[in-house]
């Protein structure tokens, strides 16, 4: 698989582009050609389609000849014979592909509907073999997604309209196990290389076929196709107030979602807020998707400058309570004593089965040793899970005991590869430029909560305590399971409790360590070389 040219920072015009601008189109031509000539067959025909296709999108007018009728023969025969032996060689498939490819881009739909047919169908029902482990792309140098999408416009193209529905239904039936089509209207408008002829008239017949495929299914929360292509077409004809109909008609999360999504994309955050408030209360899976329908309200109350911006982000805490929430409950609050309050009314609310959230309550409150408790609770396996407190309070714990951080143990918050919860998409915000709930980092609200050490006696012992039976609990979870791949991370927690206390009982208990896993020698040296950089 070819790798992709990572973008470089913006520094200027380079040699590239002034040689592009230096030659002329004559020139440029013959370096195509020429380039052409040193690709691998793949490339060789997705550059070669790319280009024919640029050329007919162009203002020259330009089109593929029309395939003669043998030709179209020809492409048919190759399928029908493929099919009766069971495989084809992938190169033949390529080929046969591009005439019937070409054929649509010089708008004869009617041989490329033909041409494209005869061979994507077998190949999406897997009678003809061309030699790949999952997928046909792994063998076949045409962009097979892209032929399928003008198999389905061809279909459009050559149906009278009182059967166009129904044909391209069929059309994307019949390429189900090629090609994946989330919004038909949007995808054959992409690959059509003219304007769709009768689209006005073809949107309420098209709307009828899928409404009564949807109403037919067995109804469950499965979001399906034509679910989706339902929510395309209602959309199209009568936008936001449409799909708001059809939400409230099936109360189901991805209809809310869609028209709350619809009133966002108009910019009118009055009326998201509205929205999502009222879908928060009709969805029928309050757990699953009310938490995320009012973080959309909380956003619509930040963005319009409400004062009730903390109600509306407690309330999608209280819905569905996640850190991620928690936190931007938290960061809502002004003042230290305001926000150990909060986190106290948090703490009485979250569930008990939320043992990050709530060891991460405690230390706001300045409770050390509860936090600690629920620590030396977790289990040694199962970090990745979102409410395992491992990931956040060892980091912590350490910097508030006076310890230095070593630079591989992750951050206090905001690691997603270390497991933490990334829930909420946040749908009004689904641009990574668009607006975004502020949620600051735990060490910014427990400096903020006066927590920046923890002091001598009674729970500074507890704390060491708790991140030692932590570390133990990791160190004897990788090693029963053998989890190679986790003895650093486990070596590192060791290090860390040392970090914290380098006391002649802690380096008893680190030797203690070492002699009872003598026999796992990676996890020794996983050992030997985290403790002795702590």
């Amino acid at each position: 698989m070819r790798q992709e040219r990572k973008a470089t920072p913006d520094r200027g015009r380079s040699d590239l582009d002034e040689a592009l601008e230096a030659l002329d189109a004559g020139e440029l031509r013959e370096v195509v050609r020429e380039v052409l000539l040193e690709l691998d067959d793949r490339a060789h025909g997705r550059v070669v389609t790319t280009l024919i296709e640029r050329a007919v999108r162009g203002r020259s007018g330009w089109a593929p000849a029309a395939p003669s009728g043998e030709k179209v023969d020809e492409v048919v025969a190759f399928a029908e014979a493929a099919k009766r032996v069971g495989h084809a060689d992938p190169s033949d498939v390529d080929e046969h592909l591009s005439r019937g490819s070409a054929a649509f881009l010089g708008k004869e739909y009617a041989a490329a509907h033909r041409m494209l047919g005869a061979l994507l169908r077998p190949i999406a029902e897997v009678e003809i073999d061309l030699g790949q482990h999952e997928t046909v792309d792994e063998v076949l140098g045409v962009d097979t997604s892209a032929c399928a999408a003008q198999y389905v416009v061809s279909a459009y193209m050559i149906s009278p309209l009182e059967q166009r529905a129904q044909a391209v239904r069929a059309a994307i039936d019949e390429t189900d196990g090629i090609c994946y089509f989330m919004e038909p209207i949007r995808d054959m408008e992409r690959a059509a290389v003219e304007p769709l002829p009768e689209l006005g008239q073809f949107l309420p017949r098209w709307r009828d076929l899928v409404a009564k495929e949807a109403a037919g299914e067995l109804r469950s929360d499965r979001d399906t196709n034509a679910d989706r292509w339902l929510r395309e077409v209602v959309r199209r004809m009568e936008g936001a107030e449409g799909l708001a109909k059809v939400a409230r008609s099936s109360r189901r999360g991805d209809d809310l979602r869609a028209w709350c999504r619809s009133v966002v994309e108009a910019g009118d955050w009055k009326a998201a807020l509205a929205a999502f408030e009222e879908a928060a209360e009709l969805v029928a899976d309050k757990e699953y998707a009310r938490g995320e329908l009012l973080d959309g309200a909380a956003l619509a109350a930040q963005e319009l400058g409400r004062k009730d911006l903390s109600r509306w982000l407690e309330r999608a805490w209280r819905a569905e309570p996640s850190m991620l929430r928690l936190r931007r409950w938290l960061g809502a609050t002004r003042g230290k004593e305001a926000l150990r309050e909060r986190a106290a009314e948090a703490l009485a609310a979250c569930p008990e089965q939320a043992r990050r959230q709530r060891a991460f309550l405690c230390l706001l409150k300045g409770d050390f040793e509860p936090a600690a408790k629920l620590l030396a609770a977790a289990p040694g396996l199962g970090w990745s899970n979102g409410e395992h407190p491992g990931h956040l309070l060892f980091p912590l714990l350490q910097r508030l005991l006076g310890g230095e951080p070593a630079s591989s143990l992750p951050r206090a918050v905001g690691d997603p590869r270390r497991g933490l919860d990334i829930d909420a998409l946040e749908l009004p915000a689904s641009d990574s430029d668009g607006p975004r709930l502020a949620a600051p980092e735990a060490g910014d609200l427990l400096r903020q909560a006066g927590i920046v050490a923890i002091p001598s006696g009674k729970a500074r012992a507890a704390v060491l305590a708790g991140m030692r039976e932590a570390a133990e609990r990791r160190v004897a979870g990788v090693a029963e399971k053998k989890r190679r791949h986790y003895y650093g991370h486990a070596a590192e927690l060791v290090a860390a409790c040392l970090t914290c206390d380098r006391s002649p009982e802690a380096l008893r208990w680190v030797a203690s360590i070492r002699t009872e896993y003598r026999r796992f020698p990676a996890l020794r040296a996983e050992l030997d070389r985290h403790v002795g950089s702590a």
